[in-house]
């Protein structure tokens, strides 16, 4: 289905978020000149060194079937204007906006701490997700390679991960996936938000596009690599209608397992994605925003453990009915699960 999207005359380009709002931590507020703030340019990336000694983060959320994971970069260049992680920039004296998709931090440390973290001798083999929070496929990981020493280290050692992204990069380590395949170490996602090219762009500005995404789950699926697919975020009104044709095109491509997740709009998120549909989409706007409303509880954002996944309430209920009779539909029960414990298996196992 494809989108009517609004031209935006304004923002940087190339980039998902359309302003750079204040940090909620900062007591100054700075405020751009009109000719910076709607300029065309383009904002160089800046990328900056992360000092962390810690590689491995770790989860106690119930709603996320995984304990650990590991992030090799802070910030994501994909700019996807729904990103969750947004907020944790500010933390580090940055912006959600621009700042979150122009101003990286990387952990070049991190295979060497990955491994330090193998060799302890209170190391207890569990399940890695990596990917947790930014993608370790986005566009810099060419550069830095960063992921790709990490899944030589996780080979090493015999540790099984599960891997998620946007980004047709991940094909580049096909020798490295197949090999950890090879012994039941690794299962790879890949999150196809949309079919529709032009909604992507706007969407999720330096991501792959939704074909490449297709091709990479076909390509890792031929070399015998356990592949699936996420639907993430679900965007009540936007996307929600293209959950069948994503299952379909994925199973088609080669995916054997699927899950989905809700929009969630923490913090500055929110205000960053009505100002992103007030650009993009402001005669859908307010029906996009209300069905947002309908799945949280009249609220557009609910952080409860439980429900901010998913969300609640008899929208949320019949999403979730219609995602489990697609599945069956096209085949995801019947097709062989990941050999690891994957964190999307708990969710596919809910509707066989």
């Amino acid at each position: 289905m494809q989108q009517s999207v609004q031209k935006v005359e304004r923002g940087w380009k190339g980039r998902g978020a359309l302003s750079n709002p204040s940090n909620r931590f900062e007591s100054l507020k700075l405020e751009w000149e009109e000719e910076y703030q709607t300029g065309h340019g383009v904002r160089k990336t800046l990328f900056y060194e992360d000092p962390t000694s810690e590689i491995l983060s770790y989860n106690k959320s119930p709603d996320l079937g995984f304990e650990l994971s590991l992030n090799p970069y802070r910030g994501c260049e994909h700019g996807c204007i729904y990103c969750y992680a947004r907020p944790t920039h500010e933390y580090l004296g940055f912006s959600a906006g621009v700042d979150f998709e122009s101003r990286i931090l990387v952990k070049t440390k991190a295979p060497f701490l990955l491994e330090k973290v193998f060799r302890s001798p209170r190391w207890k083999s569990k399940l890695i997700l990596v990917s947790g929070v930014t993608d370790c496929y986005q566009p810099c990981e060419s550069h830095f390679k960063l992921t790709r020493q990490c899944l030589e280290i996780f080979l090493k050692y015999r540790q099984p991960l599960a891997l998620i992204t946007k980004n047709r990069l991940v094909c580049r380590d096909m020798d490295l996936l197949k090999e950890l395949a090879r012994h039941n170490l690794v299962n790879v996602s890949l999150s196809v938000t949309t079919l529709d090219p032009a909604l992507a762009s706007v969407l999720e500005p330096r991501a792959s596009k939704p074909q490449l995404r297709l091709e990479a789950i076909r390509a890792l699926s031929s070399e015998g690599i356990p592949v699936g697919v996420m639907i993430a975020p679900v965007i009540p009104g936007l996307n929600d209608c293209e959950m069948p044709s994503i299952l379909k095109a994925a199973s088609e491509a080669g995916a054997s397992f699927a899950g989905y997740s809700l929009l969630r709009l923490p913090w500055s998120v929110a205000d960053l994605f009505v100002e992103w549909l007030s650009a993009h989409f402001p005669g859908k706007k307010e029906k996009i925003l209300n069905r947002i409303k309908d799945y949280r509880e009249g609220k557009l954002s609910d952080s409860r453990f439980g429900t901010r996944m998913t969300g609640s309430g008899k929208a949320a209920a019949e999403f979730n009915q219609w995602f489990g009779c697609f599945l069956r539909k096209y085949g995801y029960g019947e097709k062989k699960k990941p050999g690891i414990n994957s964190p999307l298996n708990q969710q596919l196992e809910l509707f066989e």
